[in-house]
């Protein structure tokens, strides 16, 4: 393959370089484009076509069904390691050993503490406030207590910025859902694993002894693996624009939560649950649902089947899957929501229409029944998301921040008014 791609436009031609990736991916480098040509840019709504970065983090390939952190593939991840394991390898870039991990765990228990002062903050907001809403400006708040700018080139500093926010993210989320159920707040036990302690901060009964669930613990670590990173996503391209302007991790990381609070996005888990409550309220029929999935006339959307980039079975689908059933079988839980949606799945993956267009069940379909199981509130879904998102956030702020990417600045095609004279008030 050449080296270059030629570009030709009013009887001129511009050459441009052709980069590859390590998994074979080409993309041409247009970075002088507006420079050699004089002033064109390209458009692409979405920037569906257009590379942001170049990356080391997470790779993806939606016709095959393929993800991996740093060469790993997510299948061997979720099976073998933890969630701060991959945390760990997200962000630094190789799995610890574990003289590494114990310190890294250690390191965050360390500085799990959440400043007394941020629970007046939590309780200016009324309980029906949207937990997203309460989480973005709970992280945004942490910036009030640790006002001091992350030393980029100092290894050290770095660290504890990243070790100092993984430890109190989970606080916050665990405050944000006991705040929606009317619980007193809690903090962790430093005797627990991160996973297992995040889960007791959030569940545990004020006038009960936490029993820890394997079961539950495993599945729950295996949803914050599965979400951990997605490649340039629309959070995690706006943790690395916003982070472009050198703002600090902790304002990058809230506007990552405010992206992903939208239902194309970290919401579609919460809306996998509300599209299930509507047909139970119904009657419960899926049939009729999947018919009307399938009536192009009819307005309806099945939530949580296809993917915007899977061409196939979302490969998390399949683990999560796995995880889904065996809470379901243990917990014992009868819900005709749940009912509902093993029905939807067993049509869905025996229907032709579905099998032909590739429209499996994704990770948001699978994700949503578990949190519905663990008692988690619809509305804490997409904060699940982020808590699960975060080591993935931090990686992309650090690698962007590390190569010294230039200030985020897209361009535009400009379509309004050409140049005009003022009219004074009482004139037009």
């Amino acid at each position: 393959m050449s080296d270059k791609a030629t570009l030709e436009y009013n009887g001129k031609k511009y050459d441009f370089p052709v980069i590859k990736g390590t998994e074979g991916e080409h993309a041409i480098d247009i970075k002088t484009l507006r420079s050699v040509t004089g002033g064109m840019v390209t458009i692409d709504p979405g920037y569906k076509n257009t590379g942001s970065c170049e990356s080391s983090i997470t790779f993806l390939d939606g016709e095959k069904g393929i993800l991996r952190y740093r060469g790993y593939s997510i299948e061997e991840l979720a099976e073998k390691a933890n969630f701060l394991e991959v945390a760990y390898l997200l962000i630094f870039g190789a799995l610890p050993n574990r003289q590494e991990l114990e310190k890294f765990h250690a390191d965050i228990k360390e500085e799990s503490h959440v400043d007394e002062e941020m629970k007046k903050i939590l309780d200016g907001f009324p309980k029906s406030a949207h937990p997203m809403g309460v989480l973005s400006s709970l992280t945004s708040a942490l910036i009030a207590f640790n006002p001091s700018t992350v030393d980029i080139s100092s290894e050290k500093d770095m660290y504890h910025a990243i070790v100092r926010i993984l430890a109190k993210f989970p606080v916050l989320v665990a405050w944000t859902l006991r705040k929606k159920k009317g619980l007193p707040l809690d903090y962790g036990d430093d005797a627990l694993g991160y996973v297992e302690n995040i889960h007791k901060m959030m569940f545990k009964k004020p006038n009960q002894v936490y029993q820890k669930n394997d079961v539950v613990i495993d599945a729950l670590d295996k949803l914050l693996i599965l979400h951990a990173d997605h490649e340039q996503n629309c959070s995690t391209s706006t943790v690395r624009i916003v982070g472009s302007s050198h703002a600090g991790l902790f304002a990058s990381l809230s506007a990552g939560i405010s992206a992903l609070w939208g239902p194309l996005h970290g919401g579609a888990n919460q809306a996998v649950l509300e599209m299930l409550e509507a047909i139970e309220q119904d009657g419960g029929d899926t049939k009729k649902y999947m018919a009307k999935a399938k009536d192009k006339s009819d307005p309806f959307r099945l939530m949580g089947f296809g993917h915007r980039v899977y061409k196939n079975f979302d490969p998390r689908a399949k683990i999560i899957k796995k995880a889904a059933d065996d809470v379901l079988g243990d917990l014992g839980i009868e819900d005709p929501i749940l009912d509902i949606a093993k029905g939807l799945e067993k049509e869905a993956l025996e229907d032709q229409y579905f099998v032909d267009r590739k429209l499996y069940p994704n990770v948001d379909f699978y994700s949503g029944i578990i949190y519905r199981t663990l008692g988690i509130p619809t509305e804490m879904f997409t904060v699940m998301f982020a808590l699960g998102r975060l080591p993935g956030w931090i990686a992309q702020w650090r690698e962007m921040r590390l190569r010294g990417e230039p200030i985020g600045r897209p361009r535009q095609i400009y379509i309004g008014e050409t140049a005009r004279p003022f009219v004074e008030v009482d004139l037009r």
